[in-house]
């Protein structure tokens, strides 16, 4: 069972983001303050989570949370500022939207830039241990994952409706024979210099 909370003095949210080792596409974060005593059986860290229960967990944690946010930051920024930094800031964007500005911070990770003068923990795998992380975490990647359906309508020949802009065998095929999109990372290496496929870590699919 998740933790619900990592200290009981303070309003505590919970952030993640999605979308870190895409080639193509956002990086989506959510931050989530969720009541005292939530609980879900279905809410764990999403990439464990089938995309159907996701999806029903996204209702029941938009309908139960105290407040929450998704915000992104788009490819060309992050090709601007990289994709630690563009991770940060839509991070830090999702907080400046919540309703309520939270006392304390849990991040999903070992990094993070703090947030005005809120203090922060950084949790590694945190999304699996504590449920305000893991809220954030169902939330960044749903929105992601519809984000990413909507732009594989203009470009189905990459499989984004299926590997949402990870580094798959189909999504880098596609790459050589139809060069890059205006959504691709530039910063990014698309293409291995040996053309040797990489395998994909299966945790950005949509299934």
């Amino acid at each position: 069972m998740l933790r619900t909370r990592y200290q009981d003095i303070l309003l505590e949210a919970g952030c993640d983001e999605v979308g870190r080792g895409c080639l193509a596409g956002p990086v989506f974060a959510a931050a989530v303050i969720l009541p005292a005593k939530f609980k879900h059986p279905l809410l764990n860290d999403s990439k464990q989570m089938k995309a159907s229960d996701r999806d029903k967990l996204r209702k029941v944690i938009e309908k139960k949370a105290i407040c929450f946010a998704v915000a992104s930051v788009d490819n060309e920024e992050i090709d601007r500022i990289n994709i630690l930094q563009a991770s940060f800031k839509a991070m830090h964007l999702a907080l400046e939207q919540l309703s309520q500005q939270p006392e304390y911070i849990l991040v999903d990770g070992n990094r993070f830039n703090p947030y005005k003068n809120v203090p922060h923990s950084c949790i590694v795998q945190g999304d699996g241990l504590y449920a305000s992380i893991a809220a954030a975490s169902v939330l960044a990647k749903t929105y992601r994952d519809e984000y990413m359906q909507q732009l594989h309508a203009a470009y189905p020949q990459y499989g984004w409706n299926t590997n949402v802009g990870y580094g798959t065998k189909v999504h880098r095929d596609a790459i050589k024979a139809f060069g890059e999109t205006p959504y691709h990372r530039k910063s990014f290496r698309l293409l291995p210099d040996d053309q040797l496929e990489l395998e994909l870590d299966f945790e950005g699919s949509i299934e």
